[in-house]
């Protein structure tokens, strides 16, 4: 019973996730490639920047947890 839960629950999560990429790829992508193309709108250059400034700060906590993860195993 619990196996069948957890396979319900990792297929949602899975579903969920391909949801988030695909929401994420529409807001930001879509608008980078407009802006490469130099098609950019007022509207869409605010969400380029917004964009940008998420890429930013995914970098930022990215490296934030490599660090800590890095102390973590040379204290270990």
């Amino acid at each position: 019973m619990v196996v069948k839960i957890m396979k319900d629950m990792k297929n949602m999560l899975r579903v969920v996730g391909i949801l988030l990429l695909g929401m994420f790829v529409l807001v930001v992508g879509i608008p980078l490639v407009l802006a490469a193309a130099g098609i950019v709108l007022s509207g869409i250059g605010a969400i380029v920047g917004i964009a940008v400034m998420l890429i930013k700060l995914a970098v930022v906590v990215a490296i934030g947890y490599l660090i800590l993860v890095g102390i973590r195993a040379v204290l270990r």
